[in-house]
């Protein structure tokens, strides 16, 4: 009753108190995992979930399966998440979450024709099953608007039992084809549709874009008095590094050359600052006014903590790369008076336009509306305008554009910045076997290329609302 209640705490003390008395329970030891790892304890969930294992507990691919994804999601540890995934297909072959999880592992490795092979698997099992024909296409490569694959998607969007949220993947897989063969009309129908099938499926409970909502947050940041010197009572061997700025512009790409540093930790998209902000900082921003150099600290602590569960045994400098931490660099400046903080930006139009082509979470609402777009864009920019005002020495623009160009220089710009000493090993990053877990994946995995800029061309004709939007 606890855990269906959402008392997460409460219910992992009564699991343990049960154990105590009963060891030898494995349903009892799997539902502890499973609260574990919502309690923010991926480690003893393995732990947890082993035991269940060695009692022999019913389902074990399942549980198996769940092992998978903290391996893969929390503890970034990609080859135990495969041998969780293997070993759960060994028990049954036709599980199909084990083996779709195994394909997207294999995808954030850059692994194209092992994950390509999984998701055929899947299509010859289940081949009415819309989500592993949308994976495939992702991952595709294709020379005509007629190939295969095209057909294939086009053949199941006019299934009538398919439900919102697969026509908004089987949607963008499409659009990608068509754009990437250069059928720039057919794409932009095609993406248009998806945003719109997005929009359907989304949770009732999930709230739209709102700009004047947006318009008072950045109100309440930029109203904020600027950060007094503080000094965290903490110290640690961890140093972050924060990557932020519009998603799809060049976050990922930026966290993938100094991934390939020897100096440089890659800790992706981490979610902490946002959870620390919503659960620790009640009312948000506003706390922040008053946040002492004691909490601050304590704060500190919780962030680095949760750095160490995701990448135990790192040291130096990593890299905390979620885009969307723009909004938390207030926060930032109280917690890490030192923090370096790398801007990624891109051509807006360029910028706005991928990000309608991209299956963005619902949390993103402004991404389904090419107005929204770029009414969320000049908030940002006003945003991070105002940041840089009151702490133009820990942040950095780093631009997309100037990237592909010239990227050695824009490379020795960015590591001077953070006084580290120039890596060539920085320049084929391609070659990195790190993970990536963004719609970037497959981009990252090659040599730099310009094609990406000035893209939004292509699309001119259809940009009115965005276009309007952006020169409001």
């Amino acid at each position: 009753m606890l855990r269906e209640s959402g008392k997460v705490p409460e219910a992992i003390a009564a699991y343990r108190a049960v154990l105590a008395e009963a060891p030898n329970l494995p349903d009892s030891w799997y539902n502890l995992g499973w609260l574990l790892r919502r309690a923010g304890d991926p480690t003893a969930a393995i732990t947890a979930y082993d035991r269940a294992i060695g009692l022999n507990v019913s389902g074990p691919e399942e549980v198996l399966l769940n092992k998978g994804v903290i391996f893969a999601d929390d503890l970034l540890d990609p080859a135990k998440a495969q041998d969780s995934y293997r070993a759960a297909l060994a028990i049954n072959p036709g599980y199909g979450h084990a083996r779709f999880n195994l394909a997207n592992t294999l995808e954030d490795l850059g692994d194209r024709e092992g994950a390509a092979s999984e998701y055929r698997t899947l299509l010859q099992q289940s081949p009415s099953e819309p989500e592993p024909l949308a994976r495939l296409a992702n991952l595709s490569k294709i020379d005509s608007p007629d190939d295969e694959l095209v057909v294939q998607i086009q053949s199941a969007l006019v299934r009538p039992d398919l439900p919102a949220s697969a026509r908004t993947s089987l949607g963008f897989a499409l659009g990608r084809l068509l754009d990437q063969v250069g059928a720039y009309d057919r794409a932009f129908e095609a993406f248009k549709n998806a945003n719109a099938q997005s929009l359907a499926a989304r949770d009732p409970k999930q709230p739209d874009y709102d700009p004047a909502r947006q318009d008072a947050l950045v109100a309440a940041l930029m109203s904020l008095p600027a950060p007094g010197p503080i000094t965290p009572t903490s110290t640690g061997a961890l140093s972050p590094v924060f990557i932020l700025g519009q998603f799809r512009s060049g976050s990922t790409l930026l966290e993938q050359v100094l991934s390939a540093h020897t100096a440089v930790t890659t800790g992706g998209e981490l979610p902490l600052l946002g959870t620390i902000a919503a659960r620790d900082l009640r009312p948000y921003p506003q706390s922040l006014a008053n946040l002492s150099t004691a909490r601050a600290a304590e704060l500190r602590d919780v962030y680095l903590s949760g750095v160490a569960l995701r990448l135990p045994g790192a040291s130096g400098i990593f890299t905390d790369k979620r885009p969307d931490n723009f909004y938390h660099i207030g926060l930032i400046l109280r917690l890490f008076p030192d923090a370096r903080i790398l801007h990624t930006v891109r051509d807006p139009l360029d910028t706005c336009l991928s990000n309608y082509f991209l299956h963005l979470s619902h949390t993103q609402p402004h991404a389904l509306d090419l107005a929204h777009l770029g009414h969320q864009y000049r908030a940002y920019q006003e945003l991070m305008a105002h940041w840089k005002s009151i702490a133009p020495d820990k942040i950095i623009d780093v631009d997309y554009d100037a990237l592909v160009r010239s990227p050695e220089l824009e490379i020795r710009k960015v590591l001077t910045f953070l006084n580290l000493p120039f890596d060539a090993a920085c320049l084929d990053f391609h070659n990195s076997r790190t993970p990536v877990k963004t719609a970037s994946v497959w981009q990252v995995r090659e040599p730099l290329y310009q094609r990406s800029s000035g893209r939004w061309r292509n699309y001119e004709s259809h940009l009115g609302p965005l276009l309007e939007a952006l020169n409001d």
